[in-house]
Parts: C-alpha cells; structure tokens; sequence
C-alpha cells in the first residue's frame, strides 16, 4: 500500500478505487420545510426573475411575447 491511499494488486495495477470514502451523519436534515430550502427557493427565484428580465433586454419582447413568435 502506497503512501497516497492507492491500493498496488498483485498483478502491479494501481487500484485508485480500492479505499472506501469517509461516511458522515449530518445533523441537520436538509429536506421538508427547512430554513435551507427557503434559502435555496429564494436564490432559484433570483436566479429566474434575473434571467427574465435579461431576455427582455436581449429580446426586446417579454417571455411570452417571445414564445408567440416561435
């Protein structure tokens, strides 16, 4: 066994894969109606009003201006 964390079989191949990744328990759960979700919620609907309003800029038509004309 190398110093790196690579496993050496017994052929000489190099197994990067042989070593199992560290597990952990997060203590705060990150699903349902948490303070993280409405974090996240809040920086998507940023992201798409932003976005938005960029293709107007571009465009010159808003979204559904632009979905008329496709």
């Amino acid at each position: 066994m190398t110093r790196s964390g690579a496993i050496v079989d017994e052929q000489g191949k190099l197994n990067n894969f042989a070593i199992e990744p560290k597990m952990y328990v997060d203590e705060n759960p990150r699903t349902g109606f948490t303070s993280y979700a409405e974090v996240l919620n809040g920086r998507l609907a940023m992201i798409g009003f932003i976005s938005l309003l960029a293709l107007e800029a571009i465009s010159g038509q808003g979204l559904i201006g632009l979905l008329t004309t496709l």
